[in-house]
Formats: C-alpha cells, sequence, structure tokens
C-alpha cells in the first residue's frame, strides 16, 4: 500500500512540475509572439497553456483512479482515467480546430501582416529544449512507477517539443520574407494537436466498449497458461483493458478424472503465473472445464444429476441381484455430453466374494439404456484409478 502511495506522489510531483513549466512556457510565447507578430507562436502558446488542462486532469485522475473498489465500483475506478482521456482529447481537437481555422482566414484573406521578429526564434527555441527535458524526465518516472497515464503525458510534451520546431522554422521563413509561412506554421501546430487529440479519444473509446486486447498480447498469455501443468487447452478466451491494466477471462480445460479441487489449484497456478510475468493483467476470472464447451453438441441430450444417477444406479443393482452392496464412493465424470460413472467399493468380506468383473459387464449392459451413458467401472477398497 505505501509502494502505491509513493508512486503515486511521483506521478503527481513530475505532472506540477511539468504544469509549471507550460504555464511558464505558455506566458512567454503569447506574450513575444504578441510583442514580435508571430501568429504561429501565439498559436503554439495557446496550446501549452491548454497543457494545464491536461496536467490538472491528470492529476485529478492519478488520485481517484487508483482508489481500491467499493460498492459502487466493484471493478475500481480505472475507467475514469479512460472517460477523462476522452474529455481531454476532445478538447486538444477543439482547440486545434479554433487555431486551424483563424489561420486559414489570414491566409485566405491575404492579409499584410507584420513579419516575425527574431524574439519569437529564441522563445521557440527554448520551448523545444524545455519540452524535451520535461519529457525525458517524465517519461523516467513514468517508467520507474510503470504508469501507462504518466507515460502517455511524457509522449504529449514530446508532441509539444515536435510543434515548438514547427513554429521555429515557420518563424524563421517568415524572418526571411515568406510571411506566409508563419500561418502555415499554425495550421501545422493545429494538426499536430489534433492528431494527438484524435489518438487519445479513440484509444480510450476503444477501451470503453471493451474492445478485445491485440492477438500478439493474449497469445503471450495464452502461451504462458498453456506452460503450467494439467491444463489441456484455452478457450473462451476473453480479453478487455480498464485504465492501464488488462482485465482476462477464460475456460481452462483439464482432464476429465482429476478432481474438483486439483483442477482449482491448476487454475490458480495458471493465474499466478500470469500475474508474475504481467505487470498489466489487473484480474483474471477463470472456469475451469473438463471438455472444451465450444464444440456444438446435441443439446437435446441431457445429462442426469448425481441423485438421479444414483436412484438409477440402485435400481439397476436390485435387477443384478446386489441391492445391499456396500459402496464407499460415487464419482461422475461428466463429458461433452456423456457421463463416467466410478463405483468405488467397501472392502468388506461379502464385497470380496463378488465378482467384480461380471458385475461391472452386466451394469454396463444395463446403463446401456440411457443416451448419456458412456462407461462404469468398479473398483474394490480404495485402488484409484488409472489415468
Amino acid at each position: 500500500m505505501s509502494e502505491t502511495r509513493s508512486n503515486q506522489s511521483q506521478a503527481q510531483r513530475i505532472t506540477i512540475i511539468g504544469s509549471v513549466i507550460d504555464t511558464v512556457l505558455g506566458v512567454l510565447k503569447i506574450v513575444f509572439g504578441m510583442l514580435s507578430h508571430s501568429s504561429a507562436l501565439i498559436a503554439d502558446g495557446i496550446h501549452s497553456l491548454s497543457d494545464l488542462l491536461t496536467d490538472f486532469l491528470v492529476v485529478w485522475i492519478i488520485r481517484y483512479s487508483h482508489q481500491e473498489p467499493d460498492d459502487e465500483h466493484p471493478w475500481g475506478h480505472a475507467r475514469f482515467e479512460t472517460i477523462g482521456t476522452v474529455i481531454l482529447g476532445c478538447i486538444l481537437i477543439a482547440v486545434a480546430g479554433a487555431m486551424a481555422y483563424e489561420s486559414l482566414l489570414t491566409l485566405i484573406r491575404a492579409e499584410v501582416v507584420q513579419l516575425p521578429e527574431w524574439p519569437a526564434l529564441v522563445i521557440a527555441a527554448i520551448s523545444v529544449l524545455a519540452k524535451e527535458a520535461i519529457f525525458r524526465y517524465t517519461l523516467t518516472v513514468g517508467k520507474r512507477i510503470k504508469s501507462d497515464l504518466i507515460i502517455a503525458n511524457a509522449w504529449h510534451s514530446r508532441t509539444d517539443a515536435f510543434s515548438s520546431i514547427v513554429v521555429f522554422f515557420g518563424v524563421a521563413g517568415a524572418m526571411a520574407g515568406l510571411a506566409w509561412l508563419d500561418s502555415v506554421a499554425a495550421i501545422g501546430v493545429a494538426l499536430i494537436i489534433a492528431k494527438v487529440g484524435w489518438d487519445l479519444t479513440w484509444k480510450s473509446i476503444l477501451e470503453l466498449v471493451d474492445t478485445a486486447l491485440p492477438e500478439e498480447q493474449t497469445q503471450a498469455y495464452t502461451d504462458v497458461i498453456m506452460g503450467v501443468e494439467g491444463i489441456l487447452s484455452v478457450h473462451s478466451f476473453k480479453s478487455r483493458s480498464m485504465g492501464s491494466q488488462s482485465l482476462l477471462e477464460m475456460h481452462l480445460q483439464v482432464a476429465p478424472h482429476l478432481s474438483a479441487s486439483e483442477g482449482h489449484y491448476i487454475g490458480d497456478k495458471a493465474v499466478l503465473r500470469l500475474m508474475k510475468k504481467f505487470e498489466d493483467i489487473g484480474h483474471i476470472i477463470f472456469h475451469i472445464d473438463t471438455y472444451d464447451d465450444e464444440e456444438e453438441f446435441d443439446n437435446s441430450t441431457s445429462l442426469p444429476v448425481r441423485t438421479e444417477i444414483s436412484g438409477i444406479l440402485w435400481e439397476l443393482l436390485e435387477q443384478t441381484g446386489h441391492p445391499q452392496l456396500g459402496i464407499s464412493r460415487l464419482a461422475l465424470y461428466y463429458r461433452r455430453d456423456s457421463v463416467e460413472i466410478e463405483l468405488m467399493l467397501l472392502d468388506t468380506p461379502t464385497n470380496q466374494q463378488i465378482d467384480m468383473k461380471q458385475l461391472e459387464t452386466e451394469l454396463d449392459r444395463l446403463f446401456r439404456q440411457y443416451r448419456w451413458f458412456r462407461s462404469i467401472r468398479l473398483w474394490q477398497g480404495y485402488q484409484p484409478p488409472k489415468l
């Protein structure tokens, strides 16, 4: 728990540092953009100030999305991170649209504008260096605390550095006499912002509609599961993401003669191995099968439950002349469309006088009238079956 709080504290600290840098850069870009007559630098300044919203969202989301599950949110609060990202992406797209619209109007009207001056070039260069530095620092922290949100915010800073590079060359070109290049650079910045906003929004929308994880990722999970002794196959594999976590549901097929406790233990072992190898996995639900229930079978075959089979068994034992047979255990093994019966007899003097092979053959013949019957085996004492 202390490690979680430490990671949360580091994430908030680096985000606040980034917000301070964004504030300083945004103000400098807008002020010097106005003084130096650079619409591209002003647009980039608006971009930097809009990043403050990103930083505030990240701080709030980190605080809220890391809360423990409760009665209202039994799966946790990670989806709040996703919703916040959708909001952020839409805002960025809107800001980009407004910036591009103003610059396009300037180009269409062919307005005579003043050429940018050298301070705009200096501020653009400072912005490139500052945003690249905060990118490297944030990425290091994000990898250390294994936070996809912080890593994404780091790459957001890297896109800011790219946009400042576009502004730098746009201003330089305009100062060289190509006045229209400054407006074109502003449109370029807007396109970069729109691309970032769209990527964030689309990825989050895919998560909200429970899109499956990439095939290569689920295959890596399957390979690890199949390495667990006792698992015959993996099917009905479902996956989705929630924030930075992967949620998995699957059916694990084991041998039909295993006990329920052994089958469940094998499933638990698979879960532990997955959790140890893949740190992105947040939750796993598994179901133990003794057959592949994805295969089609005759739905008209309704398999009986234990009480029904037990009643039929006693009726057939009376027909064979063994109504008082001492039974130690009745084991039932359900297949896809049939049931195997295993009868363990008490090691008593009466049972020792019974011809086990003959009784097994007779019961097998009598049970054949039932469509669901597969086989029957009799054992004396506690001799285990051959698997």
